[in-house]
């Protein structure tokens, strides 16, 4: 009897003493498959992060923020629809954070929805009026659109919000070049290649532009250090068109 009364005893105990331990640690734990999965994300281990994330989710179905990541490592993997639907319900939980309409617009814009990328990018500006990178996006999506005079202005936007970003200016450079500002485009690109001049791309574009206004020794010099920096095209256009 004694023997039956102790093994009862212990497994309440234990019992008990999982219960508690779940109860203490139930934040902490979703925060801590949060983390985890994050930290594995970085890794490229985006399956693994998934996992993570998903387990956050199944302790705490309103984690605004898990459903936002998970959403993340999907749109890494192309699962782009996984991903609308996971920021999707992190708006759901939460709609007023900008940054999670900015990252459904991204997953959008390269389904080709620029339409909808752009509602997405609208709302994100009207939560955040200084979000440099949701007027950036837009203007991209607006650019796809054949839309080269909105995308201006978002990319100018953008600028005036953050005049350190070489991205902005090459966009905004893309769009004076499709309304043939030739000269407005190759100052965008020069701006570009001082705030990133490892880029070879910004000097074949530059490049390109210089020849079209039958500058060839500004293309040239152009597409010469483009080549420099490991474009083949560049290399070809070199031995083909300058001295």
């Amino acid at each position: 009897m004694n023997l039956i009364i102790n093994k009862l005893t212990v497994k309440n105990i234990l019992f008990t003493l999982a219960i508690l331990i779940s109860f203490v640690s139930f934040g902490q734990t979703a925060d801590e498959y949060l983390d985890s999965g994050y930290d594995k994300a970085n890794a490229n281990d985006h399956y693994g992060a998934i996992s993570d994330y998903t387990k956050a989710i199944e302790l705490d179905p309103n984690y605004a923020d898990a459903y936002l990541k998970r959403g993340w490592s999907k749109a890494d993997l192309k699962d782009l629809s996984g991903a609308i639907a996971d920021y999707t319900k992190a708006i759901e939980i939460d709609p007023n954070v900008a940054y999670f309409y900015v990252s459904r617009g991204n997953s959008k814009e390269e389904l080709k929805d620029h339409s909808g990328a752009i509602a997405d990018y609208t709302k994100a500006i009207e939560i955040d009026p200084n979000y440099a990178d949701a007027y950036y996006y837009r203007g991209v999506s607006k650019e796809e659109l054949k839309d080269y005079n909105g995308a201006i202005r978002d990319c100018t936007k953008a600028i005036e919000l953050d005049p350190n970003d070489a991205y902005y200016y090459e966009s905004r450079g893309n769009s004076k070049e499709e309304l043939k500002d030739y000269n407005g485009a190759i100052s965008d690109y020069t701006k570009a290649i001082e705030l990133d001049p490892n880029n070879a791309y910004y000097y074949v574009s530059r490049g390109v532009l210089k020849e079209t206004i039958g500058d060839m020794t500004g293309a040239c010099a152009d597409w010469k250090k483009a080549a420099s920096l490991g474009e083949t095209e560049a290399a070809k256009w070199v031995a083909n068109d300058c001295n």
